[in-house]
């Protein structure tokens, strides 16, 4: 029997359908190893969403060639969708497998199909395969694929074609197969969330598969990224009196600079942003707010970023994901005048850096001294040794304790931070 080894990089997508891939070649007597030296097949579902990410796939590939010179290297994911033509062409990979066919790879490499891409944008519906097992406490749940949006910056769209939707009745099964299983939480993912619903007819929103959810056996979900323009106070509302739904926010801002929004062809202004997150704040105690920044997009001038800086700062947020803004290939921004240096970009991104570590240290002290309620993860932390879990607003704590509160659903008291910003909690009551 074939062995394979399997690498992920990027989203939680890809996460969720590595899971998947692995699955799928299982039940059709692959087997997995860690071992790349007695693998036969190495695959890499990669991630495309920066010129970075494009060299770390090739990195990875070499690599595997190199330790293991006889091995057969797989590509799939967003750069072999992107990049088809000139990884067939430069032999830069056994098998190139596009992201709509992953479904489909035991019987690809089973015929030795060396090239197996569709034309992205031909596929209107959603693939959808129940996953039995994931190796993480939280158990992701994909709802949607694709994205609608054209900014101007991002070459995704292209990589997974038009927003495409999970069924209600799926995502529901797959939760409660989850449940089941023994986990106590989900994630919601995919490639734009938000859109979710869309596609269907007629059609729904967001909201109406989450209050489905609240009737499920999970104990509580999570939301992956959305835009500011997909959070409405009624939504919010809802979300407020949701009693599964974690209050953890994740923004997809890019900027907080209207002149800099309007160039990425963003749908929503400085005034948007504000008024969003001073109004999650209002109707959650403590919620995790995290948003993601791009730092030096073409024409950003200093006063356009000093602008965002400015406005950040006085965002009550929790985190700052911030990113030096990536040149891609076939995108508006890419042919934009006025490109900002490497040295630049880097410049403003460690500026907005400080601003998200000062963000997490108010965030932590605000949680200082109270209740929340932990899922502890299977796995102790490695530099302590604690139990380790994530409590409903996404704060990573530490708990000094016995094995046998290992997977389980705790309420705790918040004591403590630890030297690497994480908090250290007691147990108080199993729940």
């Amino acid at each position: 029997m074939c062995k394979f080894i399997i690498k992920t990089l990027g989203c939680k997508t890809n996460q969720v359908e590595s899971a998947l891939i692995a699955e799928i070649l299982g039940n059709h007597n692959y087997i997995e190893t860690d071992e790349i030296k007695e693998a036969d097949y190495y695959i890499l579902n990669s991630c495309s969403v920066t010129h970075t990410a494009d060299n770390k796939n090739l990195s990875f590939l070499r690599r595997a060639k190199r330790e293991n010179p006889k091995i057969r290297t797989v590509i799939t994911g967003c750069m072999a969708q992107l990049e088809k033509e000139n990884l067939v062409r430069k032999n830069i990979a056994d098998f190139v497998i596009g992201n709509y066919e992953k479904n489909d790879i035991a019987k690809i490499l089973d015929n030795k199909t060396e090239y197996s891409v569709s034309d992205i944008f031909s596929h209107n519906t959603f693939r959808y395969e129940k996953l039995y097992q994931t190796t993480r406490t939280r158990a992701s749940v994909k709802i949607q694929d694709g994205c609608n949006n054209r900014c101007s910056y991002c070459t995704i769209p292209y990589a997974r074609g038009k927003n495409r939707s999970n069924s209600i009745e799926n995502i529901v099964e797959q939760i409660n197969l989850f449940a089941d299983e023994g986990y106590y939480e989900t994630v919601l993912t995919g490639i734009h969330i938000g859109q979710w619903g869309m596609d269907f007819l007629p059609e729904k929103h967001l909201k109406d598969l989450l209050q489905t959810l609240e009737d499920t056996k999970i104990k509580r979900y999570r939301l992956g990224s959305l835009n500011p323009t997909e959070l409405n106070k009624e939504f919010i509302d809802f979300l407020a009196q949701a009693e599964k739904f974690c209050p953890h926010f994740h923004l997809s801002l890019q900027s907080v600079c209207n002149r800099t929004l309007k160039a990425m062809n963003r749908n929503y202004t400085e005034a948007q942003i504000k008024e969003l997150v001073d109004y999650i704040n209002l109707k959650f105690p403590n919620p995790f707010i995290g948003c993601d920044i791009i730092t030096g997009f073409p024409d950003e001038t200093n006063e356009d970023f000093e602008n965002t800086a400015n406005n950040l700062s006085g965002l009550k947020l929790s985190k700052i994901h911030v990113f030096p803004y990536s040149r891609r290939k076939g995108t508006p921004a890419d042919l934009m005048k006025n490109q900002i240096s490497n040295e630049e970009k880097k410049k403003r991104a460690g500026i907005i850096q400080c601003i998200s570590n000062q963000k997490m240290i108010e965030f932590f002290n605000s949680n200082l001294n109270t209740q929340n309620e932990v899922i502890i993860e299977k796995n102790r932390d490695k530099k302590t040794n604690f139990l380790k879990g994530v409590t409903k607003n996404y704060i990573n704590v530490l708990i000094d304790d016995k094995d046998i509160y290992k997977n389980s659903f705790q309420k705790i008291l918040i004591t403590g931070l630890s030297n690497d910003n994480k908090m250290i909690a007691k147990i108080s009551k199993t729940l």
